[in-house]
């Protein structure tokens, strides 16, 4: 692992170096990938994991600030993985790096949480990419994954005049525009300059006003209604 400790270009906007776990259960796989990504300056692999139990329980140790989460992984999945993180450590980002591109997985990943969603055709610079972008708090999708949850996300839209009731406030539509960008809730509170708890307050109101049941689903909302 490289002891380098001066910024250059690619990490301006990560004055740290970034404390990641790469998940996934082959050795094979798993074990490479962290030894290349360590190469980087500003990455330290902090563990590698070969199941979601393994990742609960390196985070719970702690600090880390991005987990490279495979998807199909035996005892706790990767879904199931990114959904507690999400709740108990909403610090950490999840980016999903997965063979997997179907339209189940896709939306199941992002419904849980994740912050990014890559195949595992993806370069190093990719996932580096992704993995700085995920920690400052920002979405990246492999460009397949995003050609096909739009593709998906517009065959399930329901109709406009369905999408929005009339008492949504100008704040609340503003959130779900952002949701629909694919932002997170710590990026969406940087862009409004109000704090992430108000943002959970709008999304939760909004959420009870439309009959949104979930990001994902909220996703749907804001393509049908034209704001994203």
């Amino acid at each position: 692992m490289s002891d380098t400790t001066h910024h250059d270009s690619r990490s301006a906007d990560a004055p740290r170096r970034l404390r990641v776990i790469v998940a996934d259960d082959q050795a094979a796989v798993r074990e490479p990938l962290a030894a290349v990504l360590a190469l980087s300056d500003d990455i330290d692999i902090v563990a590698a994991a070969a199941d979601g139990d393994e990742v609960l329980a390196a985070v719970a140790a702690g600090p880390v600030d991005v987990v490279l989460m495979d998807l199909r992984m035996p005892r706790t999945d990767g879904i199931e993985a990114t959904r507690r993180l999400t709740e108990d450590h909403p610090d950490v980002a999840v980016v999903v790096l997965t063979t997997f591109a179907d339209d189940d997985s896709i939306l199941a990943a992002l419904s849980a949480g994740a912050r990014g969603y890559l195949t595992k055709n993806a370069g190093r610079q990719d996932i580096v990419r992704a993995i700085r972008a995920a920690a400052a708090g920002q979405s990246v999708l492999d460009r397949e994954v995003q050609d096909r949850l739009l593709a998906t996300v517009r065959s399930k839209s329901p109709a406009p005049t369905q999408t929005l009731p009339g008492d949504i406030t100008p704040r609340e539509r503003e959130v779900l525009t952002l949701i629909g960008q694919g932002l997170p809730n710590r990026a969406i509170a940087q862009q409004l300059f109000i704090s992430e708890a108000t943002v959970k307050t709008h999304i939760n109101n909004l959420f009870a006003k439309a009959g949104i049941r979930d990001r994902a689903d909220a996703v749907r909302r804001a393509i049908a209604a034209g704001l994203a």
